[in-house]
């Protein structure tokens, strides 16, 4: 089977994710050009995958439209490589299709556990509503707060944290700093945090 998993560097080092392509994803272009008050208008994502990580984005963008075009089968779903994974380091959720593939990926593990960082309430609130589709007990959702200096301290309906981007990189409410596997407050299951907060790089 195709290694759809990436290695984990930088802050994301002993982690790996499952990423897709920020560039083609037609949500993050939209909030990449939003306002200037908004995470999305510093994407650090679609300024490496135009740059310098450009070698990435034909996996990535095959991993789109793997994940997006239909609910695969769990024998064809992409086993993560160890027992804590992330989704969309780089990328954000395409669609339905997109989210019940990830669901079930976890459904596949679970003995690993998961988180996916996304700002798409939409979709999970529709998949839990309207479709019927729990979230696993093994995955962590994280809401990515959009707003820069909006400090959210409880996490919206169905996700377990949120994630809040601040420009004071001094300020005393950073809880977000180092690397994720020195910390692992966003990939451990029964984690009391609810409000994360890091300074924008």
């Amino acid at each position: 089977m195709l290694n759809r998993w990436s290695v984990g560097s930088g802050k994301m080092t002993g982690i790996p994710s499952l990423n897709t392509n920020t560039i083609t994803n037609e949500f993050c272009q939209s909030m990449n050009k939003g306002a200037d008050d908004t995470i999305c208008a510093h994407c650090y994502s679609m300024a490496m995958l135009t740059t310098y990580r450009k070698s990435c984005t034909p996996k990535f963008e095959d991993n789109s439209k793997f994940l997006s075009s239909k609910v695969h089968p769990f024998e064809y779903l992409p086993p993560c490589p160890a027992t804590v994974g992330r989704f969309s380091s780089h990328g954000e959720l395409i669609n339905m299709k997109h989210l019940i593939n990830i669901y079930n990926i976890c459904r596949a593990q679970p003995k690993a556990v998961f988180s996916l960082w996304t700002k798409r309430k939409d979709l999970v609130n529709k998949l839990s509503k309207v479709i019927n589709i729990t979230k696993p007990v093994n995955l962590i959702l994280v809401y990515s707060n959009p707003k820069l200096d909006k400090i959210m301290t409880e996490p919206p309906k169905h996700f377990d944290k949120v994630f809040n981007n601040i420009t004071d990189h001094n300020s005393t409410l950073i809880n977000c700093e180092g690397r994720c596997i020195d910390c692992m407050k966003c990939y451990t299951l029964g984690n009391k945090t609810k409000s994360i907060v890091e300074a924008v790089k």
